[in-house]
């Protein structure tokens, strides 16, 4: 067993279930009375409407409960009639399935799947958080010898999975820009979470794992003596950030509550306190003409690396 497998495997042990959980939450005390409009939308029934929110896997699956659930509390409390359930995914493919059968109401998808689901009869109505923040990272031991691109030939690169666009997409493209043939230069493994690829490399399990800073960050706080072994060592450039997409069928008013909400959350302190669970700076507006930039992307991909996921 690798030295650092027995090390974090001992520490973990140590620590119990709550060192995998970071401090998404701290903070999220008691809310104090609300200052922001409630939304008036009519219930199709007598009980509430159940409208199903899926959000994709830039978190272990299970911290998104931690993560996501204030921003479900905090949809249903103010707009009227309606209750917002957090869905979830037991993968990439999952996830893009609930997409593709238009069994969610709204979704927070990466932008490659943001770019599927326009033609899986969804509408982008917002993008959350800065597009400088949605860039490729990668990640390697800082004993582990890699110095230049080159250094990964021969070696074994992990990724969250073949679709993450982040952590997967990008840095693979990126590793085509730096000259390696990353079908025959590297062996690309797809380890299901963020966290599993941080933890690939600080275990030399692979040479590299790619992420994105959200989760990096996040396992900074949860792992600092880890972290502290862990260098990021390059990045891509950035794209453009997770979409929120809304369902086509969906009445306008409930849309148009919904962005509202999503886009002040920053102007409110019981809003803020949200952001800060999910991690995120704040949620602008945004239409499906912003993403064009993925389909670019897309393109390039296909060129230089080969057929999309």
């Amino acid at each position: 067993m690798h030295p650092a497998r027995r090390h974090f495997l001992t520490r973990l042990s140590g620590l119990g279930a709550l060192a995998w959980a970071p401090a998404l939450l701290s903070g999220c005390g008691r809310e104090a009375p609300a200052s922001m409009p409630e939304y008036a939308v009519r219930p199709a029934s007598d009980s509430a409407r159940v409208l199903r929110f899926g959000v994709h896997l830039g978190h272990h699956p299970q911290k998104l409960d931690q993560a996501f659930s204030p921003l479900m509390a905090y949809l249903s409390r103010r707009i009227a009639g309606s209750q917002f359930q957090l869905e979830g995914a037991s993968s990439f493919p999952h996830f893009e399935a609930k997409l593709r059968d238009r069994q969610l109401d709204f979704a927070m998808p990466n932008p490659y799947q943001a770019s599927l689901a326009l033609d899986w009869g969804y509408r982008i109505i917002a993008q959350a958080g800065d597009s400088e923040d949605f860039r490729g990272i990668f990640i390697v031991r800082k004993d582990s010898g890699i110095r230049v691109p080159a250094d990964l030939k021969g070696k074994a690169v992990a990724y969250p999975a073949p679709s993450a666009l982040a952590a997967g997409m990008m840095p693979r493209l990126w590793l085509a820009r730096q000259g390696l043939d990353v079908n025959r230069d590297i062996e690309n493994r797809y380890v299901g979470s963020q966290e599993s690829a941080i933890l690939n490399a600080y275990l030399g399990e692979s040479a590299a794992g790619a992420t994105w800073p959200p989760p990096w960050r996040a396992f900074q706080k949860a792992h600092p003596e880890e972290a502290s072994q862990l260098l990021a060592i390059w990045e891509t450039p950035p794209l453009i950030n997770n979409a929120v997409v809304a369902r086509q069928d969906l009445p306008e008013e409930l849309v148009a509550g919904v962005r509202d909400l999503l886009t002040r959350l920053h102007e409110y302190p019981d809003g803020q306190r949200v952001l800060a669970a999910m991690e995120t700076s704040r949620i602008r507006a945004a239409a499906d003409a912003d993403y064009a930039v993925v389909r670019r992307f897309i393109a390039e991909y296909e060129a230089r690396v080969g057929p999309r996921p």
